[in-house]
């Protein structure tokens, strides 16, 4: 993943942490695609600030990510809903041959649950 793409992840996940300043000049950065001159304008602050900034919100989101794992957690969570749903989906398709409602029903409740989880 480039660095840019992951420190937006980062930002969604552990955003919060920042001070407003930090997470608008990372915003700018790493969602924005602002240059550390384009950003020093916008907020008539020094290069140099903008650059100190971004760093020290990086080493606050890396040291979050870090402790947390909450992005780790969440891809391994995103990778079992999607084979869960795949066992599901297999499950009604086998039993289409069978006719069997109250199988039916429970796929069509599980996978109803994994559309909720989804949009989490």
């Amino acid at each position: 993943m480039s660095k840019n793409l992951e420190i937006s992840k980062l930002l969604d996940f552990y955003g919060i942490l920042l001070t407003d300043k930090q997470r608008e000049i990372a915003e700018y950065y790493y969602n924005d695609d602002l240059s550390l001159g384009e950003i020093a304008e916008n907020l008539d602050i020094s290069r140099q600030g903008v650059r100190d900034s971004i760093k020290r919100s990086e080493t606050v989101l890396f040291e979050a990510e870090e402790k947390l794992s909450l992005i780790g957690k969440s891809e391994i969570l995103k990778n079992s809903l999607e084979a869960i749903k795949r066992n599901i989906t297999a499950i009604s398709v086998e039993n289409e041959m069978y006719n069997n409602s109250a199988i039916s029903h429970s796929t069509e409740k599980i996978l109803n649950e994994l559309e909720k989880l989804s949009e989490i």
